[in-house]
Order: structure tokens, then C-alpha cells, then sequence
């Protein structure tokens, strides 16, 4: 788990939105989109309409998603 960690130019855990749509390349849109299908879980603070994405689920989505085209 620390390697992700290690390579995170932000040196935090968890991204707002904003941060997570830059991090994976996407719109803020379009990192919604990936929220409400489940690809990808949120952290909710205690009112529960602040979201944020930890960095382990943004990578664990990357590598989720990698493929080879031959």
C-alpha cells in the first residue's frame, strides 16, 4: 500500500473531486459519473455533502482498468 503513496505528487490521502478528476486525467463530470456507477467509492464527511476519494481506490481504478491492445 505504501508504494502508491510514494508515487503521489500531493502527498495526501484523500483528493476532493476536483483533485481526484485531475489525478485520473477526467472531467469533474465525468469523475461523478465513475461515483454513481460504483466504480470508484467516496469518503463522506459527517454531514455527508462533502465527498472525498482516497488515492489507494483512484489507483486500485487504474490498475482495475489497464489493458493491452495488440
Amino acid at each position: 500500500m505504501g508504494e502508491h503513496r510514494t508515487n503521489n505528487p500531493m502527498s495526501k490521502r484523500l483528493y476532493t473531486l476536483k483533485e481526484a478528476a485531475e489525478y485520473l486525467g477526467r472531467s469533474e463530470w465525468g469523475m461523478r459519473e465513475l461515483i454513481w456507477a460504483g466504480s470508484i467509492p467516496v469518503v463522506r464527511t459527517e454531514g455527508g455533502r462533502k465527498i472525498f476519494l482516497d488515492i489507494e481506490d483512484l489507483n486500485d481504478f487504474i490498475n482495475r482498468n489497464k489493458s493491452i491492445y495488440l
